[in-house]
């Protein structure tokens, strides 16, 4: 384990949550939207309607309310989104952070304190939309979070080095024509070195470049023990 990865583990001994607290996590369930699950053939998930209608057969059959997942899974969600295949090389589809599922203006909570590193609305069509950067220190440890898909008003009232507390709202999960083209949820993901990007940073890699990204992304479920 890295050092980074260490401090994650140890920072809690509890599930941490990053959405609103009436969504307890034993009403979670486990979402699979990678290339190898054959129940999405009946389903568009490129789109959102098509995405949230498969969601929604989920969480119907695990009599749940939250889907989550999606670190490192390979997903053809990015299929027709042009930024996403360039090139057959450099095909990203592989996700680096992970999933929150949940209802349009769900409240998002950070779940370890930090301060604004930088935020912006990443407005390009299969983006981010709104998009909100923390920068965190613990036990001499830095690294980032990011909380991606956003409302627009989520950005409001924000400045460069506000602080956060821990369980403080952050902002709502946006609607599809806010978070740029996917049914409602948040992505949530942790990075080591941020690269002097600024309210922005990959959440999709290519398989050329796994081995990089996901040492600098590790597993947020380390930090959020939510389950699988």
């Amino acid at each position: 384990m890295t050092d980074l990865e260490k401090t994650l583990c140890n920072i809690s001994k509890k599930p941490l949550l990053i959405i609103d607290a009436g969504f307890p996590i034993n009403t979670y369930t486990l979402l699979d939207l990678s290339v190898t699950n054959k129940d999405l053939e009946f389903y568009n998930i490129t789109t959102p309607f098509g995405c949230q209608e498969y969601i929604s057969t989920v969480l119907k059959a695990k009599n749940a309310k939250v889907a989550f997942g999606g670190y490192l899974e390979q997903r053809s969600l990015y299929s027709n989104t042009a930024s996403f295949n360039i090139t057959k090389a450099s095909i990203r589809n592989i996700h680096l952070g992970i999933d929150i599922w949940a209802p349009i203006g769900t409240t998002v909570l950070t779940p370890i304190p930090g301060v604004v590193h930088s935020f912006k609305n990443n407005s390009t069509s299969g983006d981010y939309g709104p998009t909100i950067i923390l920068q965190h220190n613990i036990d001499g440890v830095t690294f980032y979070t990011l909380y991606g898909h956003l409302s627009l008003s989520s950005l409001e009232s924000l400045y460069v080095g506000k602080h956060v507390q821990q369980g403080e709202k952050i902002g709502e999960m946006g609607a599809p024509d806010i978070n740029v083209n996917y049914a409602p949820h948040v992505h949530f993901q942790i990075i080591k070195d941020i690269q002097g990007k600024i309210g922005d940073y990959p959440g999709v890699c290519s398989q050329k470049d796994i081995s990089f990204y996901s040492k600098n992304c590790p597993d947020p479920n380390l930090l959020l023990s939510i389950g699988l």
